[in-house]
């Protein structure tokens, strides 16, 4: 595919200090793409190569484990820094990054990471805030595994993704990209069976909606509840 237009960039805060000659510079070092759905942008333990910007979709960002159990991380949406692998101080991605929508990712060589931070702060910036997301992230999902029952780990992933993604309709809010109950079970840690019969239960209530890679939030509020143990 063609570099992009830099106008559809020039707004985010990661290139608040590129002035219009910067960033036509930076943006011919990269080369966007269309990752299509289920392809995979990037894989577990692959040589990092690139770094990327999601310009348009949704990605699921899943890590497998030795026993080749896979546990959904999180979900990235449009412009999110993807496989900032020299960030970490690795030279491999340490998960794989899946398509659930046909996507539009924009990805340079990692050899130029270590330049474009030095010169554009906004760049380190928005990459360091993107660390210290993922890492609270991370810390509030192992506070959840370790503490919380499995209808509240369900009703806060539900939650996130609204928060991250979510639609208003005329009855609540639709997580507007495919999910699964498959994929509820692998971001929660625990079975298919335990959410379907937990989203059945809720649907009854009049909490959630659910079809097929489809799920909407009637009531935000009785999902905060459950979500806090208050129920």
């Amino acid at each position: 595919m063609n570099t992009p237009d830099p106008s559809l960039i020039a707004s985010m805060p990661l290139f608040a200090d590129f002035d219009r000659e910067a960033l036509a510079e930076f943006l011919g070092l990269g080369q966007s793409r269309l990752v299509v759905r289920s392809q995979h942008v990037f894989s577990q333990d692959q040589e990092a190569e690139a770094f990327y910007l999601l310009l348009d979709g949704y990605v699921r960002i899943e890590l497998v484990r030795p026993n080749g159990e896979v546990v959904i991380v999180r979900f990235a949406s449009t412009g999110e820094l993807m496989g900032i692998a020299p960030a970490l101080g690795r030279d491999t991605y340490p998960a794989n990054s899946v398509a659930v929508v046909d996507c539009v990712v924009l990805g340079w060589p990692c050899s130029v990471w270590a330049d474009t931070v030095r010169r554009y702060p906004s760049f380190a910036t928005a990459a360091s805030q993107t660390i210290g997301t993922r890492l609270q992230e991370a810390h509030d999902r192992i506070a959840e595994m370790a503490t919380a029952q499995v209808e509240q780990r369900i009703a806060s992933a539900l939650l996130r993704l609204a928060n991250q993604s979510g639609r208003k309709t005329s009855d609540g809010i639709l997580i507007d990209f495919p999910i699964s109950r498959q994929d509820l079970s692998e971001m929660t840690g625990t079975t298919l069976h335990t959410v379907s019969r937990t989203l059945s239960a809720w649907e009854r209530r009049n909490i959630v909606r659910s079809g097929r890679k489809r799920i909407e939030i009637l009531s935000g509020h009785q999902l905060l509840l459950i979500a806090e143990g208050r129920t």
